[in-house]
């Protein structure tokens, strides 16, 4: 038997509709901040992410899929989303737009090959978000405020903002100085790959997963303490827009991201969830002012957030967040002999393009067995179809929770569908609040929920 490959996965049935559930909420909160969809493709020329990531970075060194077709072109599966998005920014001459800055959001498959582990696939989902063209702090922060929203919107009750800056290029070249100073005397009590790291580009050894515990590496310079007097107003900038905001955020010094093209303000999102391990990161991004002329493009600022679905998935299920996933059908259709097939078939495109979810029997069961389907579909309505009552241009429609039947004119079927489900089975997330978010408790991001009657109120009714 052929298997799935180690680090995939199949994704189907309950699982699959909170992914596609996901899905909906992030199309919806970036149409709310006015970004655009973008989809690259899945492989580039390997000499992107080579320039673009930084040849010491660990997915360029160890963990990225590279390969060559049959015209000999080196090409990689893609390992993130930014490069790719740059790579179409320039490409595409985005930059000449007049409708400036470019805001885009991508949700894809990536491709890593690293060791798999809860939470970490050779193949994953990512979400990205991404502003080009804006060197304004405010843009840090709205990337910063879209994510904690995401999450908030989706359930996560405990969200926490780590933050800190790199600076700008002197200010940066000033820490990687100091710590090239620090490490020296030291490297050889770390990993071979902080050894090889010391000269090509000493912060990644503050983002190292085998020396991490390491003492050396929590005595290190900070960031914080080689910033100039431009970028420290411009890193008070980025905070002073969060607290407008009301973003809650942490200053950790330590936060220095594993790629090469960041600078400025750098960030990672936990969301603090029992059993999630140490590594509880959901997110994380930054600016990367460099990188688009890095790519041959003109000098562009941009800054950007990505999030894997999989690890998103892992916090709601561990949370035990109750999700507004649909798990039943409105009607099935039933039938003993071939005419009475044949109406289903007809009644059920009907029915669909009427905007009802309907299902039918395509096994053969006999119709004992096909109430056992509909049990199984949990379907709130039954219709056996039978000959005598299509003759009279009639149905019968069963209540799968009351058992109780009526005699319906085809002429109004709609109508009444339409009129029952809605009061015989009344959707258990009625309303939603202004964040977007459906509660039946009061959540951090707008502090509304649900008093029990099915509503929500803004004052005690």
């Amino acid at each position: 038997m052929i298997q799935r490959q180690k680090g995939c996965n199949d994704i189907y049935g309950r699982e699959a509709k909170i992914w596609k559930y996901i899905d909906q909420v992030i199309d919806a909160l970036m149409e709310k901040y006015n970004y655009n969809y973008i989809r690259t493709p899945i492989f580039e020329a390997t000499e992107l992410f080579h320039r673009g990531m930084g040849e010491t970075t660990d997915v360029v060194t160890k963990e990225s899929y590279d390969f060559e077709d049959k015209g000999e072109r080196k090409l990689t599966l893609r390992p993130e989303g930014t490069a790719g998005v740059v790579r179409a920014y320039i490409e595409n001459k985005m930059y000449g737009d007049p409708n400036q800055p470019v805001k885009v959001y991508y949700n894809g498959t990536m491709y890593r090959y690293e060791r798999p582990q809860s939470g970490r696939d050779r193949e994953l989902t990512q979400f990205g978000m991404e502003i080009l063209g804006s060197d304004d702090p405010l843009s840090d922060a709205e990337i910063i405020s879209a994510a904690v929203n995401l999450y908030k919107m989706l359930g996560l009750k405990e969200i926490k903002v780590n933050l800190n800056t790199l600076g700008d290029n002197e200010s940066r070249n000033n820490y990687r100085k100091a710590l090239i100073e620090y490490f020296k005397p030291h490297i050889k009590d770390l990993c071979e790959d902080c050894q090889e790291r010391l000269e090509k580009n000493p912060l990644r050894i503050l983002d190292c997963k085998v020396d991490q515990e390491n003492e050396i590496l929590k005595n290190a310079p900070k960031t914080l303490d080689y910033l100039n007097e431009e970028s420290r107003d411009r890193f008070e900038k980025v905070q002073e827009y969060l607290e407008i905001m009301q973003i809650k955020y942490e200053i950790n010094p330590s936060i220095v991201r594993g790629l090469d093209y960041y600078n400025h303000t750098v960030f990672e999102i936990e969301a603090k969830v029992e059993g999630f391990g140490s590594n509880n990161v959901i997110g994380a991004g930054g600016r990367y002012n460099g990188l688009v002329n890095q790519l041959d493009g003109p000098e562009t600022p941009c800054v950007g957030f990505a999030s894997g679905i999989g690890r998103i998935v892992m916090a709601l299920e561990l949370e035990k967040v109750k999700l507004p996933i649909v798990e039943d059908i409105d009607l099935f259709l039933m039938y003993v002999n071939e005419d009475e097939k044949k109406y289903a078939a007809y009644l059920s495109q009907e029915l669909r393009l009427a905007g009802f979810i309907v299902d039918t029997e395509y096994t053969g069961r006999a119709l004992k067995g096909q109430f056992k389907q509909a049990d199984r579909l949990n379907a709130k309505y039954t219709c056996v179809l039978n000959s005598e009552d299509l003759n009279n241009n009639e149905v019968r429609i069963k209540n799968n929770k009351t058992k109780e039947e009526e005699i319906i004119s085809l002429d109004v079927l709609i109508y009444y569908l339409d009129e029952k489900i809605n009061t015989d089975f009344p959707e258990e997330y009625e309303e939603e609040c202004e964040c977007g978010h459906h509660h039946d408790e009061e959540h951090e991001c707008c502090g509304k929920g649900n008093c029990g009657c099915g509503h929500h109120h803004e004052e005690e009714e």
